[in-house]
């Protein structure tokens, strides 16, 4: 069978967690059609482990819990452990995501319409997304006490995926039934 080193090796990379010898069997078998021997995986296995311990390359195969996956090496740990330190941080809570969304489609805003609208205090939800800097404070309200004005900054459009505030769904598309999960008549 031609390709299997690569099928297997694809496979492998795909897997969000370890993949078992009887997955990888299975999806090849199912993909093409074929019977595929567990002795050859496992020597393909072996051949993709034996190529990945080249120095030149940052990851390795690794068979964890009778699953096989790809991780990187251990001399490059202290630096993926800083992206995961990185990537963390920005990580949202549910509240701070209902603030940031308010924020989007209400912008420029107070504090006190967003507490209106979510019904709760947002002190420290705002704090956390001007830390994070995916608000910004804009200017001051016209009105009495003349309240900051808050809405996204730069940051935001690379955080949602989007390349500005206008490649959001309007909140009629939101709504539709369409974007619903579950049974409606529940």
């Amino acid at each position: 069978m031609k390709n299997i080193e690569q099928y297997v090796e694809a496979l492998v990379f795909a897997s969000e967690q370890g993949i078992r010898l009887e997955e990888i069997i299975f999806c090849l078998q199912a993909a093409l059609n074929t019977d595929i021997d567990s002795r050859k995986v496992n020597e393909v296995l072996l051949k993709i482990q034996h190529k990945y311990l080249e120095p030149a390359l940052a990851i390795e195969l690794v068979k964890i819990n009778n699953g096989y996956q790809f991780l990187t090496k251990k001399a490059y740990h202290s630096v993926i452990s800083q992206l995961q330190m990185q990537r963390s941080k920005r990580k949202l809570s549910q509240a701070a995501l209902e603030t940031l969304a308010i924020i989007a489609y209400k912008q420029p805003v107070t504090k006190v319409e967003i507490e209106q609208i979510r019904g709760v205090n947002c002190d420290y939800s705002i704090q956390k997304l001007l830390e994070k800097e995916l608000i910004a404070i804009v200017g001051r309200a016209e009105t009495i006490g003349k309240p900051i004005l808050y809405a996204t900054s730069d940051l935001f459009a690379d955080y949602m995926g989007i390349n500005s505030i206008k490649d959001m769904p309007t909140l009629n598309e939101l709504n539709k039934n369409e974007n619903a999960i579950g049974n409606q008549q529940e």
